[in-house]
Protein backbone atom coordinates (compact mmCIF):
# COMPACT_ATOMS: atom_id res chain seq x y z
CA UNK A 1 0.00 0.00 0.00
CA UNK A 2 1.73 3.22 -1.01
CA UNK A 3 -0.30 5.81 1.09
CA UNK A 4 -3.06 5.97 3.70
CA UNK A 5 -5.91 4.74 2.16
CA UNK A 6 -7.85 7.29 0.05
CA UNK A 7 -10.77 5.65 1.39
CA UNK A 8 -9.76 7.13 4.93
CA UNK A 9 -8.68 9.88 3.62
CA UNK A 10 -11.82 10.60 1.42
CA UNK A 11 -13.95 10.79 4.84
CA UNK A 12 -11.62 12.84 6.57
CA UNK A 13 -11.10 15.17 3.65
CA UNK A 14 -15.00 15.18 3.68
CA UNK A 15 -15.04 16.21 7.39
CA UNK A 16 -12.59 19.05 7.24
CA UNK A 17 -14.32 20.61 4.06
CA UNK A 18 -17.61 20.73 5.91
CA UNK A 19 -15.88 21.88 9.52
CA UNK A 20 -14.05 24.85 7.43
CA UNK A 21 -17.25 25.65 5.59
CA UNK A 22 -19.71 25.66 8.20
CA UNK A 23 -16.94 27.21 10.59
CA UNK A 24 -16.93 29.87 7.84
CA UNK A 25 -20.26 30.62 7.68
CA UNK A 26 -20.90 30.63 11.31
CA UNK A 27 -22.60 27.54 11.71
CA UNK A 28 -20.73 26.76 14.72
CA UNK A 29 -22.35 29.39 16.81
CA UNK A 30 -24.76 26.96 18.40
CA UNK A 31 -21.86 25.26 20.34
CA UNK A 32 -21.34 28.08 22.58
CA UNK A 33 -24.22 29.11 24.86
CA UNK A 34 -22.72 32.07 25.51
CA UNK A 35 -19.45 32.75 23.74
CA UNK A 36 -17.59 30.24 26.69
CA UNK A 37 -19.90 26.86 27.07
CA UNK A 38 -20.01 24.54 24.61
CA UNK A 39 -23.38 22.64 24.22
CA UNK A 40 -22.03 19.05 24.02
CA UNK A 41 -25.44 17.60 23.27
CA UNK A 42 -25.71 19.70 20.14
CA UNK A 43 -22.31 19.29 19.48
CA UNK A 44 -22.48 15.48 19.29
CA UNK A 45 -25.41 15.58 17.09
CA UNK A 46 -23.59 17.82 14.80
CA UNK A 47 -20.61 16.00 14.21
CA UNK A 48 -22.57 12.65 14.33
CA UNK A 49 -24.48 14.15 10.89
CA UNK A 50 -21.08 15.12 9.56
CA UNK A 51 -19.05 12.39 10.69
CA UNK A 52 -21.17 9.43 9.03
CA UNK A 53 -21.39 11.76 5.89
CA UNK A 54 -18.11 11.04 4.46
CA UNK A 55 -18.41 7.15 5.13
CA UNK A 56 -21.33 6.81 3.77
CA UNK A 57 -21.41 8.72 0.54
CA UNK A 58 -18.20 6.66 0.21
CA UNK A 59 -19.87 3.09 0.82
CA UNK A 60 -22.91 4.16 -1.29
CA UNK A 61 -20.57 5.27 -4.40
CA UNK A 62 -17.84 2.44 -3.96
CA UNK A 63 -19.17 0.54 -6.77
CA UNK A 64 -18.95 3.40 -9.56
CA UNK A 65 -15.91 4.70 -7.83
CA UNK A 66 -14.55 0.87 -8.22
CA UNK A 67 -15.15 0.63 -11.67
CA UNK A 68 -13.93 3.94 -12.97
CA UNK A 69 -11.09 4.17 -10.81
CA UNK A 70 -9.93 0.47 -11.90
CA UNK A 71 -11.34 0.49 -15.11
CA UNK A 72 -13.04 -2.55 -14.42
CA UNK A 73 -15.40 -4.40 -17.27
CA UNK A 74 -17.81 -5.93 -16.10
CA UNK A 75 -18.98 -9.03 -17.43
CA UNK A 76 -22.20 -9.09 -18.60
CA UNK A 77 -21.96 -11.80 -21.64
CA UNK A 78 -19.33 -14.16 -21.32
CA UNK A 79 -17.22 -13.47 -24.26
CA UNK A 80 -14.49 -16.70 -23.67
CA UNK A 81 -14.43 -19.79 -21.76
CA UNK A 82 -12.65 -18.15 -18.84
CA UNK A 83 -15.24 -15.52 -18.44
CA UNK A 84 -18.04 -18.09 -18.72
CA UNK A 85 -15.79 -20.60 -15.39
CA UNK A 86 -15.58 -17.14 -13.45
CA UNK A 87 -18.86 -16.04 -13.98
CA UNK A 88 -20.44 -19.98 -12.56
CA UNK A 89 -17.29 -20.11 -10.08
CA UNK A 90 -18.48 -16.71 -8.42
CA UNK A 91 -22.47 -17.92 -8.39
CA UNK A 92 -21.34 -21.12 -7.06
CA UNK A 93 -19.62 -19.67 -4.17
CA UNK A 94 -22.31 -16.95 -3.76
CA UNK A 95 -24.91 -19.28 -3.40
CA UNK A 96 -23.06 -21.39 -0.89
CA UNK A 97 -22.38 -18.22 1.57
CA UNK A 98 -26.01 -17.41 1.49
CA UNK A 99 -25.64 -13.98 -0.88
CA UNK A 100 -26.74 -12.64 -4.62
CA UNK A 101 -24.56 -12.87 -7.23
CA UNK A 102 -22.73 -9.93 -7.44
CA UNK A 103 -21.48 -8.29 -10.46
CA UNK A 104 -18.45 -9.83 -11.91
CA UNK A 105 -15.15 -8.04 -13.76
CA UNK A 106 -11.76 -7.91 -14.83
CA UNK A 107 -9.86 -5.13 -14.54
CA UNK A 108 -6.50 -3.95 -16.37
CA UNK A 109 -3.56 -4.52 -13.60
CA UNK A 110 -0.29 -6.38 -13.98
CA UNK A 111 -0.25 -7.43 -9.88
CA UNK A 112 -2.04 -10.31 -9.00
CA UNK A 113 -5.24 -8.84 -7.16
CA UNK A 114 -9.10 -8.67 -6.47
CA UNK A 115 -11.54 -6.53 -4.22
CA UNK A 116 -14.92 -6.43 -3.21
CA UNK A 117 -17.07 -3.79 -2.70
CA UNK A 118 -20.82 -2.40 -2.53
CA UNK A 119 -23.06 -0.91 -0.26
CA UNK A 120 -24.92 -4.26 0.94
CA UNK A 121 -24.42 -7.71 0.75
CA UNK A 122 -26.67 -8.01 -1.93
CA UNK A 123 -25.76 -5.99 -4.66
CA UNK A 124 -21.72 -5.90 -4.57
CA UNK A 125 -19.24 -5.95 -7.60
CA UNK A 126 -16.54 -8.66 -7.04
CA UNK A 127 -13.60 -7.81 -9.44
CA UNK A 128 -10.30 -9.89 -10.14
CA UNK A 129 -6.88 -8.66 -11.66
CA UNK A 130 -5.54 -9.60 -15.59
CA UNK A 131 -2.39 -10.43 -13.57
CA UNK A 132 -4.11 -12.67 -11.14
CA UNK A 133 -5.97 -14.81 -13.77
CA UNK A 134 -3.23 -14.88 -15.96
CA UNK A 135 -1.09 -16.54 -13.44
CA UNK A 136 -3.13 -18.25 -10.49
CA UNK A 137 -4.18 -21.77 -11.16
CA UNK A 138 -7.98 -22.18 -11.12
CA UNK A 139 -7.86 -23.60 -7.64
CA UNK A 140 -5.98 -20.43 -6.42
CA UNK A 141 -8.15 -18.36 -8.32
CA UNK A 142 -11.49 -19.51 -6.81
CA UNK A 143 -9.77 -19.17 -3.54
CA UNK A 144 -9.33 -15.77 -4.23
CA UNK A 145 -12.80 -15.02 -4.88
CA UNK A 146 -13.93 -17.06 -2.06
CA UNK A 147 -12.00 -14.52 0.09
CA UNK A 148 -13.89 -11.61 -1.36
CA UNK A 149 -17.08 -13.59 -1.28
CA UNK A 150 -16.52 -13.52 2.50
CA UNK A 151 -16.08 -10.34 2.72
CA UNK A 152 -19.38 -9.83 1.13
CA UNK A 153 -21.24 -12.09 2.69
CA UNK A 154 -19.88 -11.03 6.31
CA UNK A 155 -20.64 -7.48 5.64
CA UNK A 156 -17.83 -5.64 5.48
CA UNK A 157 -17.76 -2.88 3.57
CA UNK A 158 -21.15 -1.60 5.28
CA UNK A 159 -19.24 -2.35 8.75
CA UNK A 160 -16.10 -0.54 7.87
CA UNK A 161 -18.11 2.35 6.82
CA UNK A 162 -20.07 2.66 10.32
CA UNK A 163 -16.51 2.39 12.08
CA UNK A 164 -15.17 5.14 10.17
CA UNK A 165 -18.54 7.04 10.63
CA UNK A 166 -17.87 6.36 14.69
CA UNK A 167 -14.73 7.79 14.86
CA UNK A 168 -15.13 10.50 12.48
CA UNK A 169 -17.96 11.28 14.91
CA UNK A 170 -15.25 11.58 17.86
CA UNK A 171 -12.63 13.36 15.97
CA UNK A 172 -14.77 16.20 15.14
CA UNK A 173 -16.32 16.25 18.66
CA UNK A 174 -13.17 16.25 20.40
CA UNK A 175 -11.25 18.47 17.87
CA UNK A 176 -13.74 21.19 18.82
CA UNK A 177 -13.57 20.12 22.60
CA UNK A 178 -9.94 21.23 22.21
CA UNK A 179 -10.36 24.02 20.01
CA UNK A 180 -12.17 25.88 22.68
CA UNK A 181 -10.31 25.08 25.21
CA UNK A 182 -7.40 26.74 23.50
CA UNK A 183 -9.57 29.85 22.80
CA UNK A 184 -10.85 30.42 25.94
CA UNK A 185 -8.98 29.08 28.42
CA UNK A 186 -4.88 29.52 26.60
CA UNK A 187 -5.82 32.73 24.42
CA UNK A 188 -8.93 33.94 26.97
CA UNK A 189 -10.54 34.95 24.08
CA UNK A 190 -14.35 35.85 26.12
CA UNK A 191 -15.96 37.29 22.45
CA UNK A 192 -17.24 34.13 20.53
CA UNK A 193 -14.76 32.11 19.18
CA UNK A 194 -11.28 33.45 17.69
CA UNK A 195 -8.87 32.79 15.04
CA UNK A 196 -7.27 30.55 17.56
CA UNK A 197 -10.01 28.29 18.20
CA UNK A 198 -10.65 27.31 14.24
CA UNK A 199 -7.07 26.87 14.06
CA UNK A 200 -6.47 24.53 17.00
CA UNK A 201 -10.06 22.51 16.09
CA UNK A 202 -8.31 22.17 12.18
CA UNK A 203 -5.23 20.92 13.82
CA UNK A 204 -6.60 18.82 16.02
CA UNK A 205 -9.11 17.07 13.43
CA UNK A 206 -5.61 16.03 11.17
CA UNK A 207 -4.12 14.80 14.45
CA UNK A 208 -6.78 12.90 15.75
CA UNK A 209 -7.89 11.46 12.55
CA UNK A 210 -4.64 9.74 11.61
CA UNK A 211 -5.01 8.63 15.26
CA UNK A 212 -8.25 7.32 14.21
CA UNK A 213 -7.08 5.74 11.16
CA UNK A 214 -4.59 3.46 13.09
CA UNK A 215 -8.33 2.47 14.83
CA UNK A 216 -9.65 1.37 11.24
CA UNK A 217 -7.17 -0.53 9.79
CA UNK A 218 -7.07 -2.38 13.16
CA UNK A 219 -10.15 -3.60 12.31
CA UNK A 220 -9.38 -3.97 8.93
CA UNK A 221 -6.66 -5.95 9.72
CA UNK A 222 -9.02 -8.07 11.73
CA UNK A 223 -11.46 -8.70 9.19
CA UNK A 224 -9.13 -10.26 6.89
CA UNK A 225 -8.90 -13.21 8.92
CA UNK A 226 -12.75 -13.42 8.98
CA UNK A 227 -12.54 -13.52 4.92
CA UNK A 228 -9.77 -15.78 5.01
CA UNK A 229 -11.75 -17.82 7.29
CA UNK A 230 -14.89 -17.66 5.02
CA UNK A 231 -12.44 -18.08 2.06
CA UNK A 232 -11.10 -21.32 3.30
CA UNK A 233 -14.70 -22.84 4.28
CA UNK A 234 -15.80 -22.39 0.63
CA UNK A 235 -12.74 -23.07 -1.54
CA UNK A 236 -11.13 -25.24 1.35
CA UNK A 237 -8.18 -24.11 3.66
CA UNK A 238 -5.32 -25.86 1.70
CA UNK A 239 -6.42 -23.58 -1.70
CA UNK A 240 -6.89 -20.87 0.39
CA UNK A 241 -3.23 -21.43 2.31
CA UNK A 242 -2.14 -21.94 -1.22
CA UNK A 243 -3.41 -18.51 -3.25
CA UNK A 244 -1.86 -16.60 -0.13
CA UNK A 245 1.50 -18.35 -0.53
CA UNK A 246 1.35 -17.33 -4.16
CA UNK A 247 0.56 -13.92 -3.35
CA UNK A 248 3.72 -13.61 -1.20
CA UNK A 249 5.57 -15.04 -3.75
CA UNK A 250 4.53 -12.30 -5.70
CA UNK A 251 5.31 -9.24 -3.06
CA UNK A 252 8.08 -7.59 -5.03
CA UNK A 253 5.30 -6.82 -7.51
CA UNK A 254 3.99 -3.28 -7.25
CA UNK A 255 0.48 -2.79 -5.81
CA UNK A 256 -0.87 -0.17 -8.43
CA UNK A 257 -4.84 -0.70 -7.28
CA UNK A 258 -6.00 3.14 -6.09
CA UNK A 259 -6.05 3.56 -2.58
CA UNK A 260 -9.49 3.55 -1.88
CA UNK A 261 -10.25 -0.12 -2.71
CA UNK A 262 -6.58 -1.55 -0.88
CA UNK A 263 -9.01 -2.15 2.15
CA UNK A 264 -11.05 -4.72 0.12
CA UNK A 265 -8.60 -6.60 -2.23
CA UNK A 266 -6.65 -9.40 -0.92
CA UNK A 267 -3.52 -7.83 -1.70
CA UNK A 268 -2.97 -5.02 0.38
CA UNK A 269 0.43 -4.33 0.67
CA UNK A 270 3.10 -4.26 3.33
CA UNK A 271 4.52 -1.51 5.91
CA UNK A 272 7.28 -1.86 8.18
CA UNK A 273 7.60 -0.08 11.64
CA UNK A 274 5.07 3.04 13.11
CA UNK A 275 3.83 2.95 9.39
CA UNK A 276 2.49 -0.72 9.79
CA UNK A 277 -0.03 0.49 12.11
CA UNK A 278 -1.91 2.24 9.14
CA UNK A 279 -1.68 -0.98 7.15
CA UNK A 280 -5.41 -2.05 5.99
CA UNK A 281 -4.01 -6.27 5.87
CA UNK A 282 -2.10 -8.26 8.26
CA UNK A 283 1.10 -9.79 6.43
CA UNK A 284 0.99 -12.66 5.14
CA UNK A 285 2.86 -14.95 6.85
CA UNK A 286 0.37 -14.12 9.74
CA UNK A 287 -2.37 -15.28 7.89
CA UNK A 288 -1.01 -17.97 6.11
CA UNK A 289 -0.44 -19.54 10.20
CA UNK A 290 -3.63 -18.53 11.27
CA UNK A 291 -5.06 -20.76 8.27
CA UNK A 292 -2.84 -23.48 9.18
CA UNK A 293 -3.71 -23.12 12.86
CA UNK A 294 -7.47 -23.65 11.84
CA UNK A 295 -6.83 -26.92 10.19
Amino acid sequence: MMRILLFVATNLAVVLIASITLSLFGFNGFMAANGVDLKLDQLLIFCAVFGFAGSLISLFISKWMAKMSTGTQIISQPRTRHEQWLLQTVEELSREAGIKMPEVGIFPAYEANAFATGWNRNDALVAVSQGLLERFSPDEVRAVLAHEIGHVANGDMVTLALVQGVVNTFVMFFARIIGNFVDKVIFKNEEGQGIAYYIATIVAELVLGILASIIVMWFSRKREFRADEAGARLAGTNAMIGALQRLRSEQGVPVHMPDTLNAFGINGGLKQGLAGLLMSHPPLEERIEALRRRG
